[in-house]
């Protein structure tokens, strides 16, 4: 695209964050560009100066500036090959033509990175690309696993994200941990900060007056025991800080099994070869234009081999062991 173009903002894109809206349009336009663009004033919105992350109104106009021609097919290399797609698919938990959810494996990040080929952003590719390709809305760590919602069209998404930002989606986890947590239920709020420790970067508790430091807040439910070495457990963030429920569950002196970064000696001896106990086995919150979604992601491998080696069975469950707990 070699000339300037006034694009009015749709209604259904109210909310919106600029750098989203643009790359939906021209994928092929990479964030960093998109910032650039942003600095040096060359993208607008109403003739005024925008930030990337600025929220975008309904009928607002976007000047963007000349773009380089997408590649040609072939020109970065393969797109998603036939396996890719029926595995892309097969991850589908429940689709409407403004929603998907996926039921994300362990091991498969949300997003790519310089090291990173493989991730679930890659695989949206299924669904098509421009204003077809599926949104992200919210994010899981790696190594966790479960549900993963997404909007499939500009407004879809913008009212799913709104529903994370104003907590109206409730999130359950289920987690085996190390030990016996007293009291088996109640209300962790711990304030949380990013600081390198050793050689890596970590999220640590930190005093509430620590400017750098956000405030965190989980909600967990002791759903089973084996002995007073392991429990099953259920955890729902009030907060979204990145890592909380694994640094939390550390600060409280029992770390999720299978955790490389959050544990301690006990926690890594008992764990074995467990990989990360954690999956978002639930999801609660509005669809964006009728009714309710209530979500279920069936346990992966990686939390059956749990089960499996403590003994518990997932069918005793109670779906929603939060709201016993408020009677």
């Amino acid at each position: 695209m070699r000339e300037v173009r006034n694009i009015q903002v749709d209604p259904g894109e109210d909310g919106v964050r600029l750098d989203r809206w643009f790359r939906r349009r021209w994928p092929h336009v990479s964030q960093i560009q998109v910032q650039k663009l942003a600095r040096s004033g060359q993208i607008r919105v109403d003739g005024g100066r925008a930030k990337p992350d600025q929220r975008l109104a309904a009928g607002e106009t976007v000047r963007v500036p000349p773009l380089p021609d997408a590649p040609k097919p072939g020109d970065k290399g393969p797109g998603l090959d036939a396996k890719e797609k029926v595995f892309a698919k097969s991850l589908v938990l429940y689709e409407d033509e403004e929603v998907l959810v996926l039921n994300k494996p362990a091991g498969l990040a949300v997003q790519g990175g310089t090291k990173t080929l493989k991730h679930i952003d890659r695989l949206l590719s299924a669904w098509g690309e421009g204003l077809e390709r599926p949104r992200l809305v919210h994010r899981l760590d790696r190594d966790t696993s479960g549900v993963l919602v997404l909007g499939k069209t500009p407004g879809a998404a913008a009212k799913l994200a709104g529903s994370f930002a104003r907590r109206r989606a409730e999130k359950t986890y289920w987690a085996l941990v190390h030990g016996a947590p007293k009291p088996a239920e109640g209300v962790m709020e711990l304030h949380l900060v990013k600081k390198g420790v050793g050689d890596r970067e970590m999220v640590v508790p930190t005093d509430p007056k620590d400017p750098n430091g956000d405030p965190a807040e989980t909600e967990f439910v002791t759903i089973s025991r084996a002995a007073h070495r392991v429990t099953w457990m259920a955890l729902r963030p009030h907060t979204g800080r990145t890592h909380q429920l694994r640094a939390h569950m550390l600060a409280m002196g029992h770390p999720i099994l299978g955790d490389p970064k959050y544990t301690n000696d006990a926690a890594r001896e008992l764990s074995g070869d467990l990989k990360l106990q954690l999956h978002a086995r639930r999801l609660t919150l509005p669809h964006p234009s009728r009714g309710t979604l209530i979500l279920e992601a069936p346990i992966g491998k990686e939390l059956k081999a749990g089960f499996k080696r403590f003994g518990f069975d997932e069918h005793e469950a109670n779906p929603e062991p939060f709201k016993k707990r408020r009677k």
